[in-house]
Parts: structure tokens; sequence; C-alpha cells
């Protein structure tokens, strides 16, 4: 597949033009005028000089310099204006706008999962140019295996588009568990053996290119914030239910970490005092009443088998879903009781943040029971709610390839800094 040309869109998102956050950030944000210039184009698609300077409130004489300068650079170049920005130009001037280059820069975004590794390449725009998958066993993982894995799937990808790894300005990895982006270290995740893992580092030199670490939640909320719902909304969360339960919050049009990085671990906030078992090595997680192998756990006695003797713990789910539709009333009962603990959780999030949305997305969206309207409802029963609207709360159910695409968010991020931020020539 030729690198210059996008792949299909299959993950769900709406092609709107452009990609990155369309809300101006904090006022007291301390991006340079040439990055907020260059982001405003890149959020758009493209922008007459006009629309920039209304929509970060500058000078027409800053834009057009900072714009020559942007496209002297190679990261703006002129195109044709829209047919609005043809009327508002004006008689006798120049219908031009700005767009971004995409073959500035080309980046690769990657989730780790527990039965296969994905990726995605994506040049400086965020189109999506190429795709690949790896599957991979469900087992913990040494730092060694797992950072072979990843190069695996990177000289899968780059095989796919037909490029060379000097083409990719850095990658960004979304992994389960508590991250710690700023060090790039795994202090614990269900996907690797030991504590304190070194990934970033680990990856970096593997690689050869600048890679970027952070918690899955996270990046699939970074996709939100760039390709998705959340483009035009400054504050809500993302709730996952996957292999795990994780949360990403955007607060501000800003992704909230923490202090060090490692907030927001929704599945492990405790539900009951000395409850069941999860794969954390705690008692009473919320994760160990939603998540796959709690689902699983209780599958075994309803179906009556050893879920020993199961494929995993998504094949065990699948025929506990078909076996409610069915009329099992153990099945059903396993689902309506996840749904009452997801309802908690909701309901805590709320409570705390105050979303404008929430967002439910993981492959376990497919199963209606978790977002049945009874389990909204006690979400928003369980709220004190005095004078507040009801929160609005979205199903989306994407694919492994848009937390691979969100990685590729985080990386374009970092690339767009280090290109144009405060220490960029």
């Amino acid at each position: 597949m030729p690198a210059d040309k996008p792949v299909e869109q299959a993950d769900g998102f709406a092609a709107h033009p452009g990609c990155g956050p369309l809300l101006p950030g904090p006022a007291l944000d301390s991006k340079p005028l040439r990055q907020k210039v260059f982001e405003h184009v890149r959020a758009t698609g493209t922008a007459a000089r006009a629309d920039v300077s209304r929509a970060l409130g500058i000078s027409a004489g800053s834009v057009t310099q900072i714009t020559s300068d942007l496209i002297e650079r190679g990261y703006l170049r002129e195109t044709d204006a829209s047919p609005r920005e043809r009327r508002e130009s004006g008689r006798g001037r120049p219908a031009v706008a700005l767009t971004v280059i995409p073959e500035s820069h080309r980046v690769i975004g990657i989730k780790l999962s527990d039965e296969r590794h994905t990726a995605v390449l994506a040049d400086f725009s965020g189109t999506i140019l190429a795709e690949a998958m790896l599957p991979t066993p469900a087992v913990r993982k040494s730092l060694e295996q797992i950072t072979e894995e990843t190069a695996q799937l990177v000289d899968r990808l780059l095989a796919e588009a037909g490029l060379p790894l000097s083409s990719i300005a850095a990658v960004g990895i979304g992994i389960s568990g508590l991250v710690d982006p700023q060090e790039g270290t795994v202090p614990w995740s269900p996907l690797l053996d030991g504590l304190n893992q070194p990934l970033q580092q680990a990856l970096t030199r593997r690689l050869g290119r600048p890679a970027l670490v952070d918690n899955d939640a996270n990046t699939l909320t970074m996709a939100e914030l760039w390709f998705g719902a959340g483009r035009a909304t400054s504050d809500f969360a993302v709730v996952t239910i996957e292999h795990g339960v994780g949360m990403g919050l955007v607060v501000g049009n800003r992704l909230y970490r923490g202090t060090r990085g490692m907030g927001m671990e929704l599945g492990h906030i405790k539900v009951q005092l000395d409850g069941a078992l999860c794969r954390c090595g705690q008692r009473g997680c919320l994760e160990a009443y939603l998540a796959d192998y709690a689902l699983a756990r209780e599958a075994g006695t309803a179906l009556g088998r050893n879920p020993r003797n199961m494929a995993s713990a998504q094949a065990m789910l699948e025929t506990l879903f078909a076996e409610a539709k069915g009329g099992n009333m153990a099945a059903r009962s396993i689902f309506r009781r996840a749904g009452r603990y997801l309802a908690v959780g909701l309901s805590n999030v709320i409570q705390l943040f105050d979303p404008e949305l929430i967002i439910l997305s993981g492959e376990r969206m497919r199963y209606d029971y978790l977002y049945a309207d009874e389990v909204l409802a006690d979400a928003q029963d369980l709220t004190l709610s005095h004078g507040r609207q009801p929160c609005r709360v979205e199903i989306h159910n994407w694919g492994d390839m848009v937390w691979a695409r969100g990685a590729a968010a985080l990386a374009l991020s970092h690339v767009t800094d280090t290109a144009l931020g405060q220490g960029a020539a």
C-alpha cells in the first residue's frame, strides 16, 4: 500500500477534516504562537489566514509572518480556499488557505494488549496511512519479550507502508497498568513481569526512534480528543471495559494525568472491602467485578464449565452472552451484577469530576447488558444531582486500531512540541 494513500477508516470515527482539539487551550497556555497557529490549521484541516487571526485573537501581520515561517520550514503550504473562504476573502484578493504538509513527519501508534498488539502509521496531518496487527500469547512477558514483539510489529507496519524506519519521527505506545509517562517507566502492568520496568528506554534503544509510553486508557482518550467526539468538548471522561477497566479524563480541553501521570485508575477504586481478588493483587477493586477475567470467573460456574479448558476469557464471555440472550437466568444475573458495579463507578466519576460527557468504550460494549437503560439510570440515581443536568453518556464500540490511533496522537503531540515548541529552533 503506498505510504501517501490513507487507509479506509473502519474505526467508526467520522471523516471530519483535520485532527486535534478544536477548542482553544487554557488562557495561560505557554505554547509559542507558531505552534498555536500550526495546531489550529491542523485541527481545522484548512484555514485562511483571516480565520487563524480571528480564532487566535492575533493580528493579521503576525499571522502572515508566522505562516510564512512555517511554510519556509516545510510544515504548511498554501492550497485552494473553501467556497466560504473564497467568499470572505474579498474582491481582488487571492482565494488561498493553509494546510499541513502531511509528509513533513510520520509517526507510529501502538496498543500493546493481552492477545494482540495493533499499530497504525500516521502522517503529520493525522491521516492514517497503514495498519498492522500481531497476535501474541496472553501471558505475562519480560521487558525483552515485549520489546521484541513491538519491534516485530513495527517491521510489519513499515513493510505494509513501504517505508524505512528512518522516516518515522516518533513511536507512541499505550499499555495497561500504572504508567509514568514522564519517566517512561511502568510501575506495574498485567502484561509485564516485574515492577518499575523502563519500557520507554528499552523501546527507544531497540527501535532507534524516540518512544513515548502512556496508559492505554489515556491513549484512547487522546483518540477521542484528536479524532472523535471529544474534539469539540472541553471536559469529558472515557471509561474503558476490556481485559481491565480504565479511565481517561480531559479537563479544559487537555488530557489530565495527575501529579505523577498515574491518576484516573478507575478500575482500582475499591467498591467492596475484602472483596473479590483483582489481578493487581488487591481485593475489592471495581475491575474485579467488571473486567473480562472477572466475568469469565463466574461464567464457568454459571455454565457448568471449567474456565481452564476454555481457549480464552473472550471465548467464555461470548458463550455467556449468547446464553444470556437465550434466556439463561444465571448468565443474565452475571451481566446485571456487573452493570450495577459499573453504575457505581460511573456515579463516582460524575460526582467527582462533573464531566459534560462520559464515553463508554472497549470491546465489552458489545454486551448491551452493561449499558442497559437501567444501568445508566442507576448511575444517575446514585449521584447527588440536585440542580445538576444529567451527564450525557455515549457508547463507542471501537476496535483496537482506535487505541493505536490515540497512541499515534501521543507521538504527534511529542513531535509537534519538539519541532515547534519552546525548545525548538
